[in-house]
């Protein structure tokens, strides 16, 4: 028996010792967790865990086996990790890094691979959250006291998470039993679904790519990798845990009754024979430093971005994706890919003569001459209000999808589908008019700020409805597969999305720099 498992033993029986005699003072609750702390070390310490097959073979042996319903069983584990909070007893990364490996054999593809995992991962986190929307507060409210959790902690967690759920959810999705628990206690503590779903994509698609990649690169040794793993999302959890500690530090020392304790108590250490050294090391190098550091926080951290930001990288990630997924299909094989011919047998099986002529007028909105002409309008208003920043990430999106959709139409040059009741030309994939139609969702984004408060989600609602219709429109016309539709969103979302976050950072910075002068 090693070192380990008897230390685990000798763990497991004091445990049980000592819920045994302190039962009647510890309660039930904390004497049911004592023992269940003591069997986990018990199992443990008996080596039956050792007994378990090797996991690259068991890998091995389910990737035969199921084929392509792999897909289905990675993202099954990569929902049920948070939707039914399965990661409070696996660490999900393993399943992930798992389904890496199986990519990395060839028995499944590596990009449809992340997807399944960032869209299984993303509902799982929704599922969670609307349990906790729906059953969490009360159960907080029954049964919290018995663990210390009494109201008045309840209304401090309600407003943490008012001020920082966002951050909870994208960082706690790398930290194992944050990641299970965060979604469910942001939707119990009231947090708004809008506020909470943009964290929640950029931290899925960040963690999902992140362990499929890893496990695709190293899948020959798929122990070894889920080692480093598991020692690097200690150490990031180490990391933050420091980082929130020097967070609250600094929010501690902005009292100046904690300043006046804080400068007595090191003029009592340097005074004593063993610390007094390093106090008169360290203060000079502080009070030199921290004006330098505070000047330089301000000018490149770009001020409170938080939800803006968040939502444009979710937009920008998730387009991108998109588009490189299917143009990797394409250039392999330019043939129809799930959902192009179904969809289209749909449109032949609705289509009517004033649908058809309904579908071709929904078209012309995302043709190249009407798109163009919305945006200069659009940036002619922003530039009447002074607000040249939105004006060269509006035009400047729009020019590089354009840029970008004929570099992507040379660049695969897939034929049209057959029977196409407009006029086309050239490549199918990506659609332009579905790319150029992402400028009206574009527009209605840089024009928000120009209408009320109660107008903005209208407006923007309103942009995303055009853009959907012209991309379906073409579809209904046999002018595009859906596959080519969707390449046209991904590419027109994922550069508009990133010179939006180009902007939100310049005009940050420049609010920064001139609240410093």
């Amino acid at each position: 028996m090693s070192a380990g498992r008897v230390v685990a033993a000798l763990v497991a029986v004091a445990l049980v010792a000592f819920a045994v005699r302190r039962r009647a003072r510890l309660g039930r609750e904390k004497t049911v967790l004592l023992l269940l702390g003591a069997a986990a070390l018990a199992v443990y310490a008996s080596g039956v865990l050792s007994l378990l097959p090797d996991p690259k073979k068991l890998i091995e042996d389910v990737a035969e086996t199921l084929g392509s319903f792999t897909y289905v069983l990675v993202g099954l584990f990569a929902f049920l990790e948070t939707g039914a909070f399965i990661g409070l007893v696996a660490p999900g990364e393993t399943i992930v890094i798992a389904g890496g490996v199986i990519a990395g054999q060839g028995e499944i593809e590596l990009l449809p691979l992340i997807g399944v995992v960032w869209l299984c991962a993303i509902l799982g986190d929704t599922t969670s959250f609307f349990i906790g929307r729906r059953l969490g507060r009360g159960f907080l409210e029954r049964h919290g006291p018995k663990v210390g959790l009494t109201h008045a902690r309840l209304e401090q967690v309600d407003g943490y998470f008012d001020r920082h759920g966002g951050k909870t959810i994208l960082i706690g999705r790398f930290i194992g039993l944050v990641r299970a628990v965060a979604p469910f206690i942001a939707g119990s503590s009231g947090l708004r679904y809008g506020r909470f779903l943009p964290y929640s994509v950029v931290g899925t698609g960040l963690w999902g790519t992140a362990f499929c990649v890893l496990g695709y690169v190293f899948w020959e040794s798929f122990d070894r990798v889920a080692e480093i793993a598991g020692r690097a999302v200690t150490a990031f959890g180490i990391v933050v845990a420091v980082a929130v500690g020097a967070v609250w530090l600094v929010r501690r020392l902005r009292d100046p009754e904690v300043r006046r304790r804080l400068s007595a108590w090191l003029d009592r250490q340097e005074r004593k024979p063993v610390l007094g050294w390093l106090v008169r090391l360290v203060r000079p190098v502080a009070r030199a430093a921290l004006p330098r550091l505070r000047f330089l926080w301000q000018r490149l951290t770009p001020g409170g971005l938080g939800l803006e930001l968040t939502t444009a990288l979710a937009v920008a990630g998730t387009g991108i994706y998109v588009f490189v997924l299917y143009t990797v299909i394409l250039v392999g094989d330019p043939g129809p890919t799930p959902f192009d011919r179904e969809l289209l047998d749909v449109g032949a099986d609705v289509r009517t003569r004033v649908g058809t002529d309904v579908a071709k007028l929904v078209s012309d909105l995302g043709a190249l001459p009407t798109t163009a002409a919305l945006v200069l309008a659009a940036a002619a208003l922003l530039a009447a209000r002074r607000r040249p920043v939105e004006v060269v990430a509006l035009v400047g999106g729009f020019v590089l999808v354009y840029v970008a959709v004929q570099i992507a139409k040379a660049g695969v040059d897939r034929p049209r589908p057959e029977g196409a009741l407009v006029d086309t030309k050239g490549s199918a994939f990506p659609s332009g008019h579905a790319a150029y139609a992402t400028a009206w969702a574009a527009a209605a984004v840089a024009l928000t700020e120009m209408v009320g408060l109660a107008r903005r989600a209208a407006l923007v609602t309103a942009g995303v409805v055009v853009t959907a219709a012209v991309g379906l429109s073409r579809i209904y016309l046999q002018a595009h597969f859906w596959s080519d539709v969707a390449g046209g969103w991904g590419l027109g979302f994922g550069i508009f999305g990133l010179c939006a976050i180009a902007g939100l950072v310049v005009v940050h910075i420049r609010n920064n720099a001139r609240e410093a002068a």
